[in-house]
């Protein structure tokens, strides 16, 4: 198949998470995966992996391990989900997507190893969307020959797709409510389903957060002899500084013994993604790094450094414009709306803030527009075009009562636009809510900023939850 075709066929699967209707139907786990994997030779054992877990802060934490091991001089694939704008996104080799001539070739090896297991009665039913995606990245990266893979966990852990790897550690970052339909509604449920990824005798950094839910990740690691390092208690921060909503410090072992034992000195690290919360994401990668380096990968503070400097994540606090100041970000549930509220906080004390929301219809609705919308002077509701977006209208009358100054556009490019036209050059505009959203914004944007009567506006940073 050429890449259209392959792409068609993928979305014809349908996603697992289409509707909430599904939520109860949906059947999750590692039968089909291990069974496709295994006839294709099970790629993923080509090359040595990390695995991380978490409800937020993943992406990002997965983005800046990839940045150190590429800065440390190792061919490094990273896995994702989901896209912004193209599903090559999702598969990425030394910062680089997938082309779409190596995407229809992986795909096409993947389609013919399902017919063929569905011929012989291998395989009970075809393989999810992202079955086949998680497949074809593990041997995209085998064929790349990768040296190392950082493997991003699409929903839980325990269930994922992802979870038939047997990595060099184990990553689980900030543990939060989202998804409670499928994964519990209770932290410890959600945790215990982050902690799947804990293989026997594994390294584990445990960046949970939550006391309960960082307990339940010490239980499993300890059922599974796997030893845990926790970024927070091994490591120290200091000289803490921010400049317009980006972070640097130094960072340090508490132990200064462990200096001499191969651990690091101090690090001072610059982050170019905005946020607070991404020092806890940055020393969590850090602390992985670390972890690699005592398992005998040539990774040096050096490398850290410069990874953690070099690190794009983009659609996440992401600045586009300038006067007025303009973020696009992926806030899709309630513990990533007290990070935009801190960083508002910290960052546009005393500004006017226009804010540009939509969500999908299983997200909390109410508590992420509690969160937010009292802090805005105006609020534009939108929806993406994804079939589990709450429509605008739906969502205002959900929320509105929470917004001094509402407005309904159900198109994003014409209400992102529209906030721009209400904003006062001093005002910051922030367009957020679920990533398909952010996505249809950063469409928006190229096309902008490619109309020839359009003033371009390149984007000048952007972070990650």
């Amino acid at each position: 198949m050429n890449y259209d075709q392959s792409v068609k066929y993928l979305l014809s699967l349908g996603r697992e998470l289409a509707s909430p209707q599904q939520a109860s139907a949906a059947k999750f786990d590692l039968q089909n995966i291990t069974v496709l994997t295994k006839r294709m030779g099970r790629p993923y054992t080509f090359y040595p992996t990390v695995h991380i877990a978490g409800t937020n802060g993943k992406g990002s934490t997965a983005a800046m391990l990839a940045a150190i091991l590429r800065a440390a001089g190792l061919r490094t694939g990273l896995y994702t989900s989901p896209h912004l704008l193209r599903i090559n996104e999702r598969m990425r080799i030394d910062d680089a997507d997938i082309s779409d001539a190596a995407f229809a070739q992986v795909f096409t090896r993947v389609h013919e190893v399902i017919e063929e297991l569905l011929a012989a009665g291998t395989l009970a039913a075809h393989p999810t969307y992202f079955e086949c995606v998680t497949a074809m990245a593990f041997q995209f990266f085998a064929q790349e020959k990768a040296e190392f893979a950082v493997i991003e966990v699409g929903m839980g852990g325990r269930l994922d797709s992802t979870n038939v790897i047997t990595p060099e550690v184990a990553v689980i970052t900030a543990i939060d409510f989202d998804h409670e339909n499928f994964l519990g509604h209770a932290i410890e449920q959600i945790a215990a389903e982050k902690a799947g990824i804990i293989k026997p005798n594994a390294w584990v950094v445990n960046a949970a957060g939550r006391p309960e839910a960082s307990e339940v990740i010490r239980r499993r690691a300890a059922e599974q002899n796997a030893r845990v390092i926790e970024p927070e208690s091994a490591y120290r921060i200091s000289q803490l500084r921010e400049e317009q909503g980006f972070y640097r410090f130094v960072a340090a072992p508490r132990d200064a013994a462990s200096g001499a034992d191969g651990g690091i000195g101090e690090i001072e690290v610059r982050l170019p993604l905005a946020g607070r919360f991404q020092v806890r994401n940055a020393l969590t990668a850090l602390a992985t790094a670390r972890c690699l380096a005592q398992r005998g990968f040539r990774i040096d503070d050096a490398a850290i450094a410069r990874g953690l400097a070099e690190v794009r994540w983009p659609g996440r606090l992401e600045r586009m414009m300038e006067s007025p100041i303009v973020y696009i970000d992926g806030t899709h549930n309630p513990s990533g709306a007290r990070e935009l509220v801190a960083f508002w906080r910290d960052t546009f004390a005393g500004r006017r803030i226009h804010l540009v929301y939509g969500t999908l219809r299983d997200k909390a609705v109410d508590e992420v527009a509690g969160l937010l919308f009292p802090h805005a002077a105006t609020v534009i509701l939108t929806q993406s075009r994804q079939p589990r977006s709450l429509s605008a209208e739906t969502l205002a009358e959900m929320t509105g009562h929470l917004a001094s100054s509402l407005e309904i556009v159900p198109d994003p490019a014409v209400a992102l636009q529209r906030a721009i036209e209400r904003a006062a050059p001093e005002d910051v505009v922030f367009a957020t809510g679920s990533l398909y959203l952010v996505g249809e914004f950063r469409r928006y944007w190229q096309s902008r900023a490619a109309a020839p009567t359009a003033e371009a506006h390149p984007p000048v940073g952007s972070g990650s939850r």
